[in-house]
């Protein structure tokens, strides 16, 4: 977040700084050398500015993958939990990053727990006003459009399950952007460890949209069900 993008969502708060200073428990002086880039936006002031400014974590910085740091399966659960997804709401916050980031990051994984991969088509359903152009940039840079385009479609059947006209409509314009580079190579989602005889049974009987997708899973919208 840059002092000029602080300094707009104060002022669109209707704000003074000494106002603002207030909320985040800092002086003016400082929120005035944040505002004017001359110190760091820390993890913690970061933290209380998105919760005294109501801005959404789609606004935080977007790193490159070059500098992403591997998580675990408690990191994914952890910054998964700290974008609110209920399933892993149990988990003590530690960092909000960006949920465009934590989609990618997760699907480039070789292998991922269950819990986490079936949480995935939850961050485009919840942030569905994320950078997508970033996103579908470095999808393709790291080869995941398939596992992206098959997060996104289930993404957008919750959607219009839950009848979210404005994100269906965003999904699947998505989707369709994703669809003219799926790849033709058969992938699993994020189960690369899969047993040939667990690929023989999926290629069988996976559902239509992972076929379409080219990979081997048996993920289904109704499943996804659980994060209301």
């Amino acid at each position: 977040m840059t002092g000029e993008s602080l300094k707009f969502e104060r002022q669109r708060k209707n704000w003074t700084q000494q106002q603002a200073a207030r909320h985040l428990r800092v002086s003016q002086g400082y929120l005035s050398l944040l505002e004017q880039g001359r110190r760091p936006v820390t993890r913690r002031m970061l933290k209380r500015l998105l919760g005294a400014y109501d801005v959404s974590p789609t606004s935080l910085p977007l790193n490159p993958p070059e500098s992403w740091t591997e998580l675990n399966t408690d990191g994914f659960a952890q910054c998964l939990g700290s974008l609110g997804y209920p399933g892993f709401s149990y988990f003590k916050v530690r960092q909000v990053r960006n949920p465009a980031e934590v989609l990618l990051l997760a699907l480039v994984q070789p292998d991922l727990d269950s819990r986490v991969v079936e949480a995935l088509p939850w961050l485009p359903f919840q942030y569905a006003d994320m950078d997508w152009e970033w996103l579908v940039r470095n999808a393709k840079l790291q080869d995941a459009q398939n596992r992206l385009g098959f997060a996104l479609t289930l993404a957008r059947q919750f959607a219009e399950n839950k009848n979210d006209a404005a994100k269906t409509e965003t999904l699947k314009q998505q989707e369709a952007l994703l669809d003219r580079s799926r790849l033709a190579r058969e992938d699993t989602l994020c189960h690369d460890s899969l047993t040939q005889a667990e690929k023989r049974w999926l290629r069988e009987n996976r559902p239509p949209e992972a076929k379409h997708w080219n990979l081997l899973t048996d993920l289904t919208v109704e499943r996804l069900a659980l994060v209301e």
